[in-house]
């Protein structure tokens, strides 16, 4: 068991898992899932996950479907959209409604995520 917070990174690009793994796994117990629906199957297994990042773009289902769903039943987790693309409308509406607290731009700025989750967790 670890004592880190625990960190959950969605993206259905395995080359994003490990990059994000390898720059958070000092600080935080990161789990990683391929799918929104894989995300969910491990917040069962997980529930004291404290954030959730995750890529918008993915088959089957996006990120923000993926957290509109995860954040019904854990509300008190922090959810954070990852996206290649500039802010779109449906990411607006999550700011503003509070889904999601931000949403960061690939290519990763590690720092500017790890701010966030710092801050988050105060």
């Amino acid at each position: 068991m670890s004592d880190k917070p625990k960190l959950m990174y969605v993206d259905d690009e395995e080359m994003n898992l490990q990059l994000f793994e390898l720059n958070f796994n000092k600080k935080f117990e990161v789990i990683t899932a391929e799918s929104g629906m894989g995300a969910l199957e491990l917040l069962e297994e997980h529930p004291d996950t404290l954030i959730v990042i995750s890529d918008m773009r993915m088959p089957v289902m996006t990120g923000l479907e993926f957290i509109k769903k995860a954040k019904a039943k854990y509300a008190n987790i922090k959810f954070y959209i990852l996206t290649g693309y500039d802010i779109t409308d449906e990411i607006k509406e999550a700011l503003d409604n509070k889904l999601i607290l931000k949403y960061f731009r690939k290519p990763f700025n590690f720092n500017e995520i790890d701010i966030a989750i710092k801050t988050a967790l105060m």
